[in-house]
């Protein structure tokens, strides 16, 4: 009785965030038809009066606050570095750019009424979709926050939020369709109406189960973007989301997977970079330690700070890897988690002769492998930053994900006493 009053909880509490989008882009459709700034402003504010946020404040009381600096909403000119460094390219290697008229073009004029259906079709379980490779820039667009509370969730800031969701969702690819054919089999009708529900727009030119994954990403990280509105949305995370809706079936049960998933990946989309920044050192370390010529190649190229992985930490190395790999990753990376949630450091580890020890960074050790796979490339052909980010973007493809955690591996069971800190 326990576990179905659970599952209905968690059920009803995403059906909440849901309405909460639908009214907050009503709100921005009836700014967008000509109401006064003024009331737009008030009627924002008053959305977080209403009483369905009751149990979203709930939710969000029981959460750690956490704070943030200052982010643009501009979508195109951000004053970000990073930004370039996770500028997208398809399987092929192609670079892709975002186009703001392609943003302005995803608006959210079009609404369908909120009833249970809206619900339904966004949570239904048929055909999901796998998330596309060329969906570049790195985009924090919330404002400043010392607290994580439903106030925060602005018309305003959800709008933004949803126009690059959107185009982000109709960019997604459909590599998932093979390892899920079940759900590959929605309907032409059930697609768009999924698709009306969240008011998703230019998906013509997409097959019936690419615009029901689409709607399916659309309805999460809104949902999301409201749960968690110190983050809200930035391109990335629909790569992170992808995977999970097309292994998991209701909308409700995928969303709160993504939250999970989130407490650990949420800091590689803060605009302050501290979290980035601490996994790109520990990259930078692993190089030094066990290649000190490519290192100092690198410090040579000014390039030491290994800001050309920036993508692969973002995104989990979802862009460099195919689908099934990705799953493989992951899937070796959760169990590392979950063994040292258990206790088993490395003394335990001896004992029952594992591979290597548990390490919360095994993605870490991936990307350093990665490098280091390229080290003589790297050391006799290129002589600036640029041309190493390049030949990291164009692995995408080229990978063997087994070669790459044996390398990983390797890594962790010579350097991790070096690298990181002891085992509670």
């Amino acid at each position: 009785m326990v576990f179905f009053l659970t599952i209905f909880g968690c059920r009803k509490e995403y059906e909440n965030f849901r309405r909460q989008c639908h009214r907050l882009r009503k709100h921005s459709n009836d700014c967008s038809k000509g109401t006064s700034e003024r009331s737009c402003i008030e009627d924002s504010g008053s959305l977080a009066e209403d009483s369905d946020y009751s149990s979203f404040e709930e939710v969000v009381s029981a959460r750690e606050s956490l704070s943030s600096e200052e982010r643009s909403p501009d979508v195109e000119d951000s004053d970000d570095p990073s930004s370039a460094l996770l500028e997208g390219y398809d399987a092929s290697g192609q670079t892709t750019n975002t186009d703001a008229s392609a943003l302005n073009t995803e608006s959210s004029d079009s609404e369908s009424s909120e009833d249970p259906e809206v619900i339904q079709a966004s949570s239904s379980s048929e055909g999901r979709e796998e998330n596309d490779l060329d969906v570049p820039l790195k985009e924090n667009t919330s404002p400043s926050r010392t607290e994580l509370h439903p106030n925060q969730c602005t018309g305003e800031n959800f709008a933004t939020w949803q126009r690059i969701i959107r185009v982000d969702a109709v960019r997604a690819n459909a590599e998932w369709i093979p390892y899920s054919p079940s759900q590959a089999t929605v309907s032409e009708l059930r697609a768009r109406h999924a698709a009306d529900a969240v008011g998703l727009k230019d998906y013509d030119s997409l097959e019936p189960c690419r615009i029901f994954h689409a709607a399916r990403l659309v309805a999460i990280l809104e949902a999301y973007a409201v749960y968690d509105p110190e983050i809200g949305y930035c391109q990335g995370m629909s790569d992170l989301l992808s995977p999970i809706i097309a292994v998991v079936t209701e909308d409700h049960e995928a969303f709160w997977c993504f939250v999970g998933f989130m407490r650990k990946a949420r800091h590689n989309f803060r605009l302050d970079e501290v979290g980035i920044r601490r996994q790109l050192s520990i990259v930078s370390k692993i190089i030094k330690c066990k290649d000190s010529h490519l290192y100092r190649h690198l410090e040579k190229l000014q390039a030491e700070d290994c800001f050309f992985v920036y993508r692969m930490v973002v995104v989990l190395f979802r862009r460099e890897l195919t689908f099934e790999q990705t799953i493989c990753l992951w899937e070796v990376m959760w169990a590392d988690q979950a063994a040292i949630r258990a206790g088993i450091g490395k003394s335990a580890w001896s004992r029952i002769r594992q591979r290597a020890p548990p390490t919360e960074d095994l993605l870490l050790y991936a990307i350093a492998a990665s490098v280091l796979q390229k080290r003589k490339l790297i050391i006799e052909k290129y002589s600036s930053m640029d041309e190493i980010l390049r030949e990291c973007n164009s692995m995408s493809g080229h990978l063997d994900v087994w070669k790459l955690l044996d390398d990983a591996h390797n890594l962790v069971v010579n350097l991790h006493d070096k690298i990181e800190a002891p085992f509670r």
